[in-house]
């Protein structure tokens, strides 16, 4: 392990921030895609002769992926297996759980992590101040946002998205437009689970 972890060493000094360019505008946050943290390492990883593996591993509930660092000494680092579960049993759902899967099991082996991460922003909500703060609720939905969700469901092609999409205007939404938010979505859900 002396060579690998002497050349990780200087790697990491040279790792970009995984910066968040992707927008979730329904539970408004932005998140850094799995591009974005293979950009962010894999140029230093090379510059010190380490390659970046990501295996998969059997599983009947979800996914499973080792993260592992090849030094061309032929010395290894493995970041352990890592389990997302599929929320459901189809090619979209199991996709969507390697892209997640795959994306933290690399943040972790590589000690990376996006600015104000899950972790930070928990932590930040245990602090005595702020559990005593009072908790302000989202404003209401309107009708060019619940247009735009709509849109968005229709036709997007991936079950985690929609999943992502419905429950961030949902919680927002009146009661008129939970019904129809719910349609579109039970709609959209049966032609993605018939692909």
């Amino acid at each position: 392990m002396k060579q690998i972890a002497s050349a990780l060493v200087k790697a990491q000094r040279d790792f970009a921030p995984a910066l968040k360019t992707n927008s979730n505008p329904f539970f408004k946050s932005k998140y850094a895609d799995l591009s974005v943290c293979v950009e962010a390492v894999i140029d230093a990883l090379h510059a010190n002769g380490i390659a970046l593996i990501q295996r998969n591993h059997e599983c009947d509930n979800g996914v499973k992926v080792e993260t592992i660092l090849l030094h061309e000494s032929g010395e290894e680092y493995s970041g352990g297996i890592l389990h997302v579960p599929a929320l459901k049993n189809d090619p979209q759902a199991y996709g969507s759980a390697l892209t997640y899967c795959r994306r933290y099991s690399l943040m972790a082996t590589c000690g990376i992590a996006p600015e104000d991460d899950d972790g930070n922003l928990a932590s930040q909500k245990l602090a005595p101040k702020q559990s005593l703060a009072p908790k302000l609720q989202p404003p209401p939905l309107s009708d060019k946002e619940f247009d735009s969700a709509t849109r968005t469901m229709i036709g997007c092609g991936d079950l985690a998205t929609l999943q992502g999409i419905f429950a961030g205007a949902y919680k927002r939404a009146n009661d008129k437009q939970k019904e129809s938010l719910t349609n579109t979505y039970n709609f959209e859900k049966s032609i993605l689970g018939s692909k």
